[in-house]
């Protein structure tokens, strides 16, 4: 393995799914500029649009999960070739 490629500034960091408000904290080198208290402790937070709690394949639901309007423009850029 080679030696100097990995990142050494690994820390607790809690992860927040925005979908159903569930939270894990597991260590990670990823930046944010949010914090979050859980139980008396300050941790960095990232939010997420989907995790293994409200993703279709973990969970067996079909769930559509439109944050970003993706259908709307999809529709609105294909409609003139509806007939």
């Amino acid at each position: 393995m080679k030696k100097g490629i990995h990142p050494e500034s690994y820390r607790l960091v809690a992860f927040k799914d925005m979908s159903n408000d569930d939270l894990f904290i597991t260590k990670s080198t990823a930046e944010s500029k949010e914090t979050i208290d859980v139980d008396g402790v300050e941790y960095p937070l990232i939010k997420l649009e989907i995790s293994r709690t409200s993703h279709p394949f973990y969970t067996g639901k079909a769930k559509l999960v439109d944050t970003a309007g993706r259908i709307d423009k999809f529709k609105n850029k294909y409609a003139k070739f509806k007939k």
